[in-house]
């Protein structure tokens, strides 16, 4: 791994490796929106990526083990990005941040839904959407990323997410 080693406290480590501004974005891209294209992270990142800044941390994420690259078969010039184990264990942390943020941040409903659910739904939901996560990421990554291999667990938050925004976009409190 290419990291600082300032102390051997794994907080200080931890954060070497995901604490800089857009790493955990781009993870939480791949996995809640099973971004798996550089342009689709680039294209739909709710919080406006420059394109050599998604190159850089793609790149970095790669060399750390995080996130895997393979050719697309469906377009030659396409790759599909995957998590990788070390990744998909981040599961629990991202549910507790989102919790976290909920209660201590100005959020918006829609976009802290899955936050929610997955606090409500605790270890058993984390350990599905771990496992569904394999089926997409590891297993199958192509099958994943065109669709043909799918995560009820992701569709339930996605289902639930796209509920809030159109409640929001018709005014409905």
């Amino acid at each position: 791994m290419d990291i600082e080693l300032r102390s051997g406290c794994p907080i200080n480590l931890t954060m070497e490796v995901l604490g800089d501004r857009w790493s955990l974005i781009i993870i939480r891209d791949i996995m809640f929106g099973n971004r798996r294209h550089f342009r689709d992270l680039l294209n739909n990142s709710e919080e406006g990526i420059a394109s050599n800044i998604l190159a850089a941390r793609l790149k970095r994420l790669l060399s750390l083990g995080f996130i895997s690259k393979r050719d697309d078969p469906s377009h030659s010039q396409k790759a599909i990005y995957s998590l990788t184990e070390p990744a998909i264990q981040l599961v629990p942390v991202f549910a507790m941040i989102g919790a976290w943020g909920r209660r201590h941040l100005p959020v918006t409903e829609d976009l802290s839904i899955r936050a929610q659910l997955l606090e409500e739904g605790g270890q058993p939901l984390w350990d599905e959407f771990m496992e569904d996560l394999r089926q997409i990421h590891i297993v199958d990554p192509v099958g994943g990323a065109n669709g043909m291999v799918t995560s009820a667990v992701l569709a339930r938050l996605t289902a639930a997410f796209l509920k809030v925004r159109g409640k929001m976009a018709a005014g409905v409190a």
